[in-house]
């Protein structure tokens, strides 16, 4: 081949790519519908897996069982929340379903423990010596059938945009002192100080919907006695 027949032939090839751009650029309401199916199977297919991997029996009835796939998708397959909100993790998971047990079995699949699962309680510790320590609450649902100890979804909602702890137990201490019962300034004790709300608050109003409905369908776990603030009466 010539280089004049190359030149040639690289300039088809060019005016071809040139067309089919010039095409794409004229039908993109096709391709955003494309895009649109794309994201819809894509859905489905999350919904799907969140129902595979949801790791305790869910009550459905009167739930939004696209919602509940979805939530269970994002709390199980994303968001790890079951790694912060349960009491220890040495009872995270069922001995044969421990995924870092090496000896004497080891499975590769975790198998949570459904008595602890999502029920709260781990120790985070103080912030500063002789504060308040940090415990993660129980998102189960209580007898009114409601997460989180019976919160509405408008407060899950403003809890994971803004981060605000409506059971406020961990208030700021008064002045400059340090007590058991609350966090010194400069922390701001009407907030989450461990929760990652600050990660959580750019999920869409649709993905927290989702991951509210989930933990309205898991199992009610009554964690500790009453009267301890993880404790839930379950129906």
């Amino acid at each position: 081949m010539t280089l004049k027949q190359f030149a040639k032939a690289v300039g088809t090839v060019g005016g071809v790519a040139v067309c089919v751009l010039a095409g794409a650029l004229t039908t993109s309401p096709g391709l955003k519908a494309a895009d649109h199916d794309r994201d819809r199977d894509s859905d489905e297919s999350r919904i799907q897996l969140g129902f595979e991997i949801a790791p305790v029996p869910l009550h459905l009835h009167g739930k939004d069982r696209d919602l509940v796939g979805l939530g269970s998708y994002i709390v199980n397959g994303h968001a790890d929340c079951n790694g912060c909100h349960n009491p220890d993790p040495a009872t995270e998971f069922t001995p044969l379903g421990n995924p870092y047990l090496l000896r004497p079995v080891f499975s590769g699949r975790k198998h949570f423990n459904p008595a602890t699962y999502l029920s709260g309680g781990m120790d985070f510790g103080p912030l500063v010596p002789g504060s308040a320590h940090i415990v993660s609450r129980n998102l189960t649902p209580d007898r009114t059938g409601l997460p989180e100890g019976g919160h509405t979804f408008a407060e899950f909602h403003q809890i994971l945009r803004t981060g605000i702890d409506f059971d406020r137990l961990h208030p700021t201490c008064p002045g400059n002192t340090i007590g058991p019962n609350c966090v010194p300034f400069p922390f701001n004790g009407a907030l989450l100080q461990i929760m990652p709300w600050p990660i959580y608050q750019d999920m869409t109003d649709h993905d927290i919907r989702a991951i509210y409905e989930y933990l309205s369908a898991v199992p009610c776990v009554a964690g500790p006695p009453a009267p301890s603030p993880l404790h839930n009466d379950c129906p």
